[in-house]
């Protein structure tokens, strides 16, 4: 949240996070002319005359801190310059740095920077790889829905970035979930996944469908509490499944990870489009789950689960007292089964990717 989002709003408010990203903060002349005219008209920004002496000062605090949560700096310039200088400023803080490919605010979409950037793919791609050549960790923040989101996300992996920072904007019609998922299906970038994050059920979602983190922002301001709680709920949670982030079934809109939670594809379902997206039969996906739960527990259930093994189980949240028999009677608590769900989804996915580079939406 520019001009609100700094280290004293870190220190208030979001101590309990695993990353507090702050800025925007304009790194050039220009944005921060940009800036001074969003303020006058009563919209808040931060305007930084001295831009990487006072990030230096906004790292040197946060690294003063008891315990402090991971730091990212989300930047803006119509130069290449201080975004390189910004870049080796937050190496040597071990920092992230966040390019802000978002704003839409007028006076920076007329001066080319924030979500303009998203409409020119090849420009975008040579500012970040100079970036990285730094070492710096590297995130974007984008908008979806504005150019293609799986061009994008490949985009930005091809071009050395580490993560990529999603607000799901669905304008009118809430959140755009596809965005994560098909992020999720295209690239091993960090997804970060922001809007409408304002408690756990919210975040839940989000992580479903691929997000590895989720980012709250308005709500923190509602409640201070907000980041608090949702850092209970989300360790807990983890505490009592294994995996936070596990997927939605694939019948139910999940991403591609969620293959390890498919039955036999025996029926008519939703798998059957995933396994022609990556060119493998219903045999060859069954032979392939199978042969990647040999030796495992996941190969033990008798005739007392659905195909007669726990690979073809679904996640623990779904209520299945089959599942939860074969469980207790081999000795495997629930969250070790989503952790030996969580390892085969990876797999699987591995030998997928190995297939071809890139699937398609």
């Amino acid at each position: 949240m520019a001009g609100i989002v700094d280290i004293d709003f870190v220190r208030d408010a979001a101590m309990s996070a695993g990353l507090a990203i702050i800025g925007g903060y304009n790194l050039d002349a220009a944005t921060n002319d940009s800036a001074a005219r969003i303020k006058e008209r009563g919209r808040a920004e931060f305007v930084t005359p001295e831009p990487i002496e006072h990030l230096r000062s906004e790292l040197e605090r946060a690294k003063e801190m008891d315990d402090p949560p991971a730091i990212a700096i989300n930047v803006r310039s119509t130069e290449i310059s201080p975004l390189i200088e910004a870049a080796i400023l937050a190496k040597e803080y071990n920092a992230i740095l966040e390019i802000d490919c978002h704003c839409r605010q007028p006076e920076m979409t007329d001066i080319g920077v924030g979500e303009p950037m998203l409409h020119d793919l090849e420009k975008l791609q040579s500012v970040l790889s100079k970036l990285k050549r730094t070492g710096v960790v590297l995130s974007v923040k984008t908008r979806s829905g504005v150019v293609d989101d799986v061009e994008l996300a490949i985009a930005i992996e091809d071009a050395g970035a580490d993560m990529i920072h999603i607000d799901a904007m669905k304008p009118g019609a809430g959140v755009d979930y596809r965005a994560i998922r098909v992020t999720r299906n295209v690239t091993d970038l960090v997804i970060v996944g922001n809007n409408s994050v304002v408690d756990f059920r919210s975040a839940k979602d989000m992580f479903g469908y691929g997000a590895d983190m989720v980012s709250v922002a308005r709500a923190a301001l509602n409640d201070p509490d907000t980041i608090d709680k949702l850092v209970h709920a989300v360790s807990t949670f983890q505490e009592q499944t294994g995996w936070y982030n596990a997927p939605k079934h694939i019948c139910s809109g999940g991403d591609d990870r969620a293959l390890a939670f498919c039955c036999l594809p025996v029926k008519p379902c939703a798998i059957h489009h995933v396994l022609d997206k990556h060119g493998i039969t219903p045999q060859e996906f069954a032979d392939l789950k199978v042969a990647l739960s040999r030796e495992t527990p996941l190969a033990l259930g008798g005739q007392q689960t659905c195909f007669g093994t726990l690979i073809w189980c679904c996640k623990l949240t779904k209520p299945c007292f089959m599942r939860d028999g074969v469980l207790g009677q081999i000795g495997v608590s629930g969250v070790e089964y989503m952790q030996l769900k969580k390892t085969l989804s990876e797999d699987i996915l591995d030998d997928l990717k190995g297939r071809h580079e890139h699937p398609t939406k």
